[in-house]
Formats: structure tokens, sequence, C-alpha cells
């Protein structure tokens, strides 16, 4: 059962020197043009109205961007679709720079429950350098108006390994970010992606990022402190309060199906990935003339269906369970991953327990070396379509 939706609004005010998600500066033309569209996708996979879903996220670039008759139009059209007053977490991303008290009033009114806001670092002046429009005190004042009215599950991203960020200047913003006690925070190292700024900036020399080392370090403080602050790190990136995990995100860890809708994003239905296409003239044609904007459809066998179970499971701290992996797909995970299991935990990177297998903390360091552990050489039958 398809339970959670995914919604993309790809613009921005400015595009940050380090974004490589799909996203376009705002024009209320492009904006208005893109609404119609997008509602033209959504009305195609989603024939009656007031589906019931567990989750809904709309995500960016930054969908705050949008005016406040946009904003209304988007949230109308959500609530049309969609059965709001069923879903347990109903988050919108926002840019401190774009939120103000107008929108969160709005929003609030239609349900969203959920903030995730792009703080990234409490330095204005590494900010600056980011591409980021907003200042520190924008976040004080975004997080003082959502409370005004009533959102309080709050989370907000910092950024780690930056160019020139020392261990302190990135202490120094978690220990800001944590004075606010929020119930959930994520925490992403800089990673220089082809076609952004930072990436024409690295390859001529003129960018620096710390060393890997001192980027461990940021890692291991930024787990400590959260730790330390009764926010538990439910998995690499992410660390909650009790209860206030993002249920959203648990949808992909967990390895279960969501629509994907907008340009460039990602769809897991029954069997299929979808990927939408990014570029905005061709998603607006072509969501406009058939209602499915996708540029690729990937069948997914329980080959391949295993293998994400691993990579995304392994990402929580709770890791992959044996009895739940074993209700899934009628093997064992010990069965099909033997010599695998045995080689990772003598490189002490993962645990294995009567319970499951889960990541030690120098297996989250090499994270992705572990993963291609699980790629299978074998193919094994099509799940049913």
């Amino acid at each position: 059962m398809t339970s959670s939706v995914y919604i993309h609004i790809p613009f921005c005010e400015k595009i940050c020197h380090y974004c490589d998600f799909t996203k376009f500066f705002y024009e209320e033309k492009m904006a208005d043009e893109y609404l119609i569209a997008l509602e033209k996708e959504i009305s195609t996979y989603i024939a009656e109205p007031k589906q019931k879903m567990h989750t809904i996220f709309v995500g960016g670039g930054t969908p705050t961007a949008l005016n406040i008759r946009q904003l209304d139009k988007l949230l109308y059209m959500i609530d049309y679709y969609f059965d709001v007053n069923e879903v347990i977490e109903y988050t919108f991303e926002a840019n401190p720079g774009d939120l103000n008290e107008q929108k969160i009033n709005l929003l609030s009114s239609y349900g969203v429950n959920r903030i995730s806001m792009g703080a990234q670092v409490f330095d204005d002046e590494l900010l600056e350098k980011l591409g980021r429009l907003h200042r520190t005190k924008d976040v004080y004042q975004n997080i003082n108006d959502l409370k005004k009215y009533n959102i309080t599950n709050i989370s907000i991203d910092l950024m780690y390994g930056l160019p020139n960020q020392t261990i302190d200047s990135f202490n120094h913003s978690l220990q800001e970010a944590l004075a606010f006690d929020l119930p959930h925070y994520s925490s992403y190292s800089l990673q220089i992606e082809p076609k952004t700024v930072f990436y024409q900036r690295y390859n001529k020399g003129k960018l620096h990022k710390p060393p890997e080392e001192i980027e461990a370090t940021m890692y291991e403080l930024l787990i400590e402190e959260m730790e330390k602050k009764g926010k538990k790190q439910y998995e690499i990136s992410n660390f909650a309060e009790t209860g206030f995990e993002s249920k959203h995100n648990l949808t992909y860890w967990d390895n279960n199906y969501y629509y994907g809708f907008g340009a460039g994003a990602h769809g897991y239905l029954p069997g299929k990935r979808i990927i939408n296409l990014r570029p905005f003239p061709a998603y607006v044609k072509e969501a406009n003339n058939t209602g499915r904007p996708v540029l690729h459809t990937e069948l997914i066998g329980l080959k391949e269906q295993i293998e994400e179970e691993l990579f995304l499971g392994l990402r929580k701290r709770t890791g992959v369970v044996f009895n739940a992996f074993k209700e899934k797909y009628h093997i064992a995970l010990t069965d099909i991953y033997s010599d695998e299991l045995k080689q990772l935990k003598n490189k002490k990177w993962i645990i294995q327990d009567k319970d499951g297998i889960r990541l030690t903390k120098s297996g989250q360091l090499f994270g992705n070396e572990v993963f291609q552990s699980f790629l299978l050489e074998n193919d094994l039958p099509l799940i049913n379509q």
C-alpha cells in the first residue's frame, strides 16, 4: 500500500552554491504554470479526492518561496486530493528567509503540523559564502512565529565539513541550534556535486574542504552533543526526541512505497521506481499533455528490493531486523549474506545479534563500503507487478 506522498516545489529566491536539487529561480508566472502542471500530474495518479495518506512531505527548492496566493493554491490542492485530517505527519520545508507570519498562519490553517527548516550554520559570514539569503536572526524569528501558531514539531538542518570551517566553529553552530531544544535535528556533511558553483570552484582549486579526519571529528562531536541533549540518533544524519522521528523519512528507510510528484521527483510504487523529468519546460509540457511527466521507470526485482532494503535499513540505528526481513521476503537474511556478514563483523563495521544487524560507529563512517557488500551478483525473480 502506498501511504506517503512527496511533492516537489523547485523554486528558490537564490540558488545556494552547493545545491544539486531540482531548482529554478522563482518567477511568479513560472510558478503559476508549474502549479497547473503539478495538479494535472497528481490528478492522473490520484483518481478520487481525499485519499488517505500516512505522511505528506512538501520539499524543494523552497516551497515557502511561493507567494501567499500560490501557497494557498498549493495547500488547497493537497487538501483536495489527500485527507489531511487523517495524516499523521504533514511537513513543509522552509527557508528562514522566505517564511513569514502570514505564510505560517496559512500553513497552520491547512493542517501542516511539521516544519523542516534549512538553518545550515549559525554564522552570518559563512551563510553568505554558502549563497544563503537568510541570516541567523531569521531562524530565531521564524521559530518564535511558528510556536505562536502552535507549530512546535520543528526540525532544523545543519551542515558541517564546510569550506574553512573549524571544529570550534561547527561546535558553535551546533550549540546554538541545540539551545532551541527542538524535537528533531538533521545534519549533513558538504558534498561537492557537479553543476554547482562549489564544484566549479573546487575544480579550480579555489575551494578547500576540511580534511577527512576533521570532518570525522565533527561527526563524532555531533553524535556526542546530540546524545547529551536527549536527541537520539535514529539514522546516520538524523536525531530526535523519542516519538519525533521523521515518519515520512522512515518511509524511505523502511523501503516502503510512496508517490513522488513534481519536477525531478522520485516515486516508489510496487515493482518500479519512477523518476520525473527535471527541466521546467519538459516537466510542464509533459504533465499538461499526459499527466505522467516521467523521465525513467526502473523495474525493481526481488534482487534490487533486497539490496535496497539493506542500503536503506542500515542507515537506521535499529538496522535491519531479521524477523521483519523474513516476513517481507520469505527468506532469511543470513541465508543470502552469510559470507558478507562475517567479513563485515571482522572489520567491526556491523554488529549482529539475535534480532538483526546494525552499523557500528566506524561502520557509519565507512557506510558506502558496507552497502557495496550487499550488492548481489545473481539475479532473483521479478516481484509480481
